[in-house]
């Protein structure tokens, strides 16, 4: 089994969209961090493998932004270690009370599930948690009622287009596979976004159609009422505390709509799991961190942790 992995990265710096947007109400409840309880469903396995190198080698950018988050100045850095200290978000800021940070790049790697990826937390749901990477989980829109309603709560978090989120509003970008049907999707906050783009861009490139995401004025904002809109049922891997997701164009995991712990439907077969791993990887190591900018990451280490979640992937695919 193939486990790709990235090499030194250059240090230029790529032109990046400012984060913000429409001003959608925003959440802001006090309280403390949640851990609730039950396990992530498993993920099922898909009929595809793949072989090759995945990722192309020293592109990307390791610069940091600066953003003001909980009302103190924090550089955001892709490949960055992330925060190991756990702070409380001080009166007077959005989420008061709560914990943010505590989290670092070992532990990026979430499932299937809409809620995974909480270092010490299981359970599907995102309500009353903290932030161990700072940022806040994505939030799906639209309405739903019974067993999915965990997926549609906007009122905590608020709409996609809440420029109070750490990042800027949710942003959304599209690659295409040109050997393959295949199209996949990121959603993530506005900055997040800016920079997958150039590093899928710039280690998945051989894989992907002229048309897919190559900058970061590709990215359009999340609508979940748009027929092309990444949905929960197509996610293949939730990321950074479930504030990152990666999904597949006409994947229906059903069993985000069931109860917890029925298993996920198999990825289908004929897919480009080449481009997959490749994209899976290269967001598993670039996706920016919270204040780890004094930290360069050459080959990846994942940590244990990690690691563990990379393999157990993979081996999903075959």
């Amino acid at each position: 089994m193939f486990l790709p992995f990235i090499s030194r990265r250059s240090s230029k710096r790529p032109n990046k969209r400012a984060g913000g947007g429409g001003g959608g109400r925003g959440g802001g409840s006090s309280g403390s961090s949640s851990s609730s309880k039950g396990s992530s469903s498993s993920s099922g396995k898909g009929s595809s493998s793949s072989s090759g190198s995945a990722l192309s080698g020293n592109k990307g950018s390791t610069a940091s932004t600066s953003s003001t988050i909980y009302g103190s100045s924090r550089s955001i850095t892709p490949y960055g270690n992330g925060a190991a200290k756990v702070i409380t978000i001080p009166s007077g800021q959005l989420f008061s009370g709560r914990t943010a940070g505590g989290a670092t790049r070992s532990q990026v790697f979430g499932t299937r599930t809409y809620g995974s990826g909480y270092p010490s937390i299981s359970g599907r749901g995102v309500a009353n948690r903290g932030f161990p990477f700072f940022f806040w989980p994505l939030v799906w829109g639209g309405a739903a009622g019974g067993t999915a309603s965990y997926l549609h709560d906007e009122n905590e978090y608020g709409l996609p287009d809440n420029s109070s989120r750490p990042g800027g509003i949710l942003m959304t970008a599209a690659f295409q596979s040109n050997s393959t049907s295949s199209i996949f999707r990121i959603l993530s906050d506005n900055t997040t976004i800016s920079e997958l783009i150039t590093d899928i861009h710039a280690n998945c490139s051989s894989h992907l159609t002229s048309n897919s995401a190559s900058s970061p004025s590709s990215a359009i904002s999340y609508n979940s009422s748009a027929s092309d809109a990444p949905k929960p049922e197509q996610v293949v891997q939730y990321f950074r505390a479930s504030t990152v997701s990666l999904t597949l164009d006409g994947y229906n995991n059903t069993a985000v709509f069931d109860s917890e712990g029925t298993a996920d439907i198999p990825l289908p077969s004929g897919i480009d799991t080449t481009l997959l791993e490749c994209m899976n990887s290269t967001i598993g190591v670039a996706v920016p961190l919270v204040d780890a900018g004094s930290i360069r990451w050459g080959t990846p280490s994942y940590g244990v942790i990690g690691l563990v979640w990379i393999v157990m992937f993979f081996m999903n695919l075959s």
